[in-house]
């Protein structure tokens, strides 16, 4: 047992390790020597556990996706409206993509998707589905216009957050990002809340993204 929890140790040592050379110096010019010296594992220790940079890489994605996704699930239990779950999820993942690694790492080569063959879409298509089933309970719950179509917000939600969030990289080293998703919610709220539910719903998300008073 002690040998396992060992081997489990080494194998999170080096995809955190991975993650930090991945962010810091990109896919393409992090190499295998690097990661290993960084985890402080041989590179023999490093090859027992993966076979390759682009297995390091997926396993980075993977550990990030569930770390997100765990958080998620936690909100979604803990947190009655629909509306109010999906911002409380975008914030925990601008929060989680300034301050975890392996977030910002994983998403980075998540976006990157060229990077591998075939491309990784597997995360994306969760928060589709997670965001398409949120908005449809938002609708039922007279959060949303009955006329929002759920799966085309869903369609729309997830590219958006994509897109502020990489304007955020460049721009401020992600410094702004729960901000400008917070803007970004404002906008949405303006667009599909039932007008009854506005300012209920803006409150929320003053608070959730920090931007009350």
């Amino acid at each position: 047992m002690a040998q396992q929890d060992r081997a489990v140790q080494t194998r999170d040592r080096i995809v955190t390790a991975a993650a930090g050379a991945f962010y810091r110096v990109g896919y393409a010019d992090a190499s295998i020597t690097t990661i290993a010296n960084a985890a402080g594992v041989t590179k023999g220790a490093l090859y027992f556990h993966f076979g390759s940079k682009e297995e390091i890489a997926r396993a980075v994605i993977d550990e990030q996706h569930l770390r997100v996704t765990t958080a998620a699930q936690e909100i979604w239990i803990a947190t009655a409206s629909p509306a109010e779950t999906m911002m409380l999820m975008c914030a925990d993942l601008a929060e989680r993509l300034v301050d975890d690694v392996v977030v910002r790492a994983g998403i980075r080569l998540t976006n990157g998707g060229a990077i591998f063959d075939p491309p990784t879409r597997a995360p994306y298509d969760d928060w589709l589905l997670t965001f398409e089933e949120l908005v449809g309970g938002a609708v039922g719950a007279g959060e949303f216009l009955p006329s929002t179509d759920a799966a085309r917000l869903a369609h729309f939600i997830i590219p958006a957050y994509t897109g502020v969030q990489l304007l955020s990289d460049v721009l401020t080293n992600m410094g702004d990002l729960k901000e400008r998703i917070g803007e970004m919610w404002e906008i949405l709220l303006a667009a599909v809340a039932e007008p009854a539910r506005l300012e209920e719903l803006r409150a929320l998300g003053a608070r959730i993204f920090g931007t009350a008073g």
